[in-house]
C-alpha cells in the first residue's frame, strides 16, 4: 500500500493503528544493460511485496541517491552526499511529526551509506523514534543465496538483473572483472575503468535463483518490520 493510493484521511487514519512506515531509497545512475532506475525498482519492488504481506505503508520513493563516480555516463542524475543526507533527515522528520516512529529504510544503492550514518545521529534526537536500514544484497540471507550457487554478486551483473529491471538484450557471455587501481575514482576514470558499467561476473542467472534472491529479501523485509 503505497501513499499514492491515498489521500490524507487515509494517512491519519491509518497512524490511528500503526506507526510504521517504509521509506525506499535508491539512485538514477548507470547499470550497464539494466534500467537506470534499477537501484529503485528492486527495493520499492521488495517493500509492494513486503507491504501486502505486513501492512505497512510504503512512501514515495527517493529517486536519486549519490553516484558521482558515474556522472560521465548520460542518465545518471546524482545528489551531492550533503543533499542526500539533508533530504533524508527531512523525509524523516516530516513523517516523525505525523506521528510515524518505527521507520524502516529499504536502500537500493550502496552511494546512499552516509544517509544511514546521518540517521544514527537523527535516532538520538527525535524521542522514542526507532529506525532501520536494510540494503537487500548485503543481508544474510541474500549472500546464503550467491554462496549456494557459487556466483559473485556485483555491480551492474546477474544479482541485479531480475526480469523488471531489464531493458535491453544481455550479454551471454560473462565479464573479466577489471583491474581497478584505487578505491577512490573520479567519473571519468571510472568509465575507462568498467566500459559498459557491469563489474564484471555473469550479467545473468537463472529466473529459480533470482526467485530465490527475492523471496528471502522480502521475507527479510517482513521480520524488520515487527521491530522487536
Amino acid at each position: 500500500m503505497r501513499f499514492e493510493e491515498l489521500n490524507w484521511m487515509d494517512i491519519e487514519s491509518y497512524l490511528e493503528k500503526d506507526d510504521r512506515l517504509m521509506i525506499v531509497l535508491g539512485a538514477t545512475e548507470q547499470h550497464a544493460y539494466l534500467s537506470l532506475l534499477t537501484d529503485i525498482k528492486i527495493p520499492l519492488a521488495l517493500a509492494d511485496a513486503a507491504s501486502q504481506q505486513s501492512g505497512v505503508l510504503v512512501a514515495p520513493p527517493l529517486n536519486f541517491g549519490s553516484s558521482p563516480y558515474f556522472l560521465n555516463y548520460p542518465g545518471t542524475i546524482s545528489f551531492r552526499l550533503s543533499t542526500l543526507m539533508d533530504a533524508v533527515e527531512d523525509i524523516i522528520r516530516s513523517v516523525y511529526g505525523q506521528g510515524f516512529r518505527r521507520i524502516l529504510v529499504v536502500n537500493g544503492h550502496g552511494g546512499n551509506s552516509g544517509a544511514q550514518a546521518r540517521l544514527n545521529e537523527l535516532a538520538n534526537e527525535l524521542p522514542d523514534l526507532k529506525l532501520n536500514w536494510y540494503s537487500w544484497w548485503q543481508s544474510h540471507g541474500v549472500e546464503a543465496v550467491t554462496l549456494k550457487h557459487e556466483l559473485k554478486p556485483s555491480h551492474a551483473n546477474w544479482l541485479e538483473a531480475f526480469t523488471f529491471t531489464q531493458v535491453a538484450e544481455m550479454p551471454d557471455a560473462p565479464k573479466a572483472p577489471p583491474y581497478v587501481p584505487s578505491a577512490i575514482l573520479n567519473a571519468e576514470k571510472t568509465r575507462d575503468i568498467y566500459g559498459d558499467g557491469s563489474f564484471g561476473g555473469p550479467y545473468q542467472a537463472d529466473g529459480v535463483i533470482m526467485g530465490e534472491v527475492y523471496s528471502v529479501a522480502v521475507r527479510d523485509i517482513v521480520e524488520l518490520l515487527k521491530f522487536e
